[in-house]
């Protein structure tokens, strides 16, 4: 896992102060001056120290990428005897600007991150909206601010520390998008509360079974794959160019509500319709436009890539990547994986090493889990 760490290293001062807040430098620097300490650099070291506490870190497992300095690497504490690798961002000449945030936040973005946790408040929330800037990676608050009315917070830093040691070891996590909120500081400071809404960001959840898909305590398949259909078929509706849908029973009930029909190979569909049937590499690598895949993994083994989807050549695998890949999959059949990661063998070492990471799984109607990608 890439876990992108960011900290707005005044989140919070305002709180102690009775300052209603801690947005902007005039507010910060009057609690400062009245001897009062932000919460949040304090925040960040125990959802690292909470990360760590008990994990049993594989090699390779966990690379931190952070910026220098009380932005990032200091929560981290001493280099000694570090169960993670880390990527380190230079040192922002601002620590302290809603700019600072926003940039190191699209930073992170742009190298890749699987999951990026922030610690701060509702004007941190918005600066790192900004910074991922419509690009769909999942975003987890640690609470350091005074509001705290967006949805994209952990209860505490332990709990998220929880959340990214579930992904560690593949468990079920959830994702879900959540509001972010902020308050108006000067008109609440006047009396006047009002909260608006900025955005939405996919944020993990523990993800155990749903009460809809439930039956006697177990997971509904059939219903579980009628609703995954259902939500593809919404999602792609409008979509405006191919989607090439994997083999396998679960991938062969979205064909049948898209159009396919091919148990054993590849369907490519527009809106609908048809337009290659049982598809061969070569056809596949013609599609042109902005392509989707469907895939699903094998029960039990959890190979994504390289068992029964040879048709995927690593030329198209690259143009397309995971986040034009769909995945598909009942919380039941996930579980057959006993925590283990979803497999990759495209037959290039260096795209297996590319597409690893952590991804989105469709496992019901407007349901989302995320879980690990690994290379064979």
């Amino acid at each position: 896992m890439r876990l992108g760490l960011v900290i707005n290293p005044r989140a919070g001062i305002g709180g102690p102060a009775g300052l209603k807040g801690s947005d902007g430098a005039a507010i910060q620097d009057v609690a400062a001056s009245a001897g009062y300490a932000p919460p949040a650099p304090a925040r960040a070291l125990a959802f690292v120290a909470a990360l760590l506490d008990g994990a049993d870190l594989a090699p390779g497992a966990l690379t931190i990428v952070v910026p220098l300095g009380p932005t990032g690497t200091d929560a981290l504490g001493a280099e000694v005897d570090r169960p993670y690798a880390v990527q380190a961002l230079p040192a922002p000449a601002e620590p302290t600007s809603a700019e600072t945030t926003r940039s190191l936040a699209a930073a992170l973005v742009e190298r890749g991150v699987d999951l990026i946790v922030f610690v701060g408040g509702d004007g941190t929330a918005r600066d790192v909206l900004d910074g991922c800037a419509g690009v769909r990676v999942p975003v987890v608050g640690v609470p350091a601010g005074v509001k705290m009315h967006s949805g994209v917070f952990a209860t505490s830093p332990r709990r998220a520390a929880e959340l990214v040691q579930r992904l560690l070891t593949g468990g079920l996590v959830g994702a879900i998008a959540a509001e972010v909120r902020d308050i108006d500081e000067a008109a609440l400071r006047a009396g006047r509360v009002g909260a608006v809404t900025y955005g939405e960001l996919l944020v993990p959840q523990l993800g155990g079974y749903l009460q809809h898909t439930k039956s006697g305590g177990r997971e509904v398949e059939d219903l579980v794959l009628l609703e995954i259909a259902a939500d593809l078929e919404a999602s792609l509706a409008e979509h405006p160019g191919p989607v090439a849908i994997g083999p396998g029973s679960t991938c062969f009930a979205v064909k049948e509500r898209l159009g396919g029909s091919t148990l054993l190979g590849f369907d490519v569909v527009h809106r609908g319709e048809l337009l290659v049937g049982d598809a061969s590499r070569a056809q596949l690598d013609a599609l042109r436009g902005d392509v989707r895949l469907v895939l699903s993994f094998s029960r039990g083994q959890g190979f994504l890539l390289g068992r029964g989807n040879q048709q995927l050549s690593p030329t198209l695998l690259r143009r397309v990547g995971m986040r034009g890949t769909i995945i598909v999959s009942s919380r039941s059949k996930l579980a057959t994986l006993e925590g283990r990661p979803l497999l990759v063998d495209s037959g290039e070492p260096g795209l297996d090493a590319e597409l690893a990471g952590i991804a989105e799984i469709v496992s019901g109607f407007e349901d989302r889990l995320l879980h690990r990608v690994a290379a064979a």
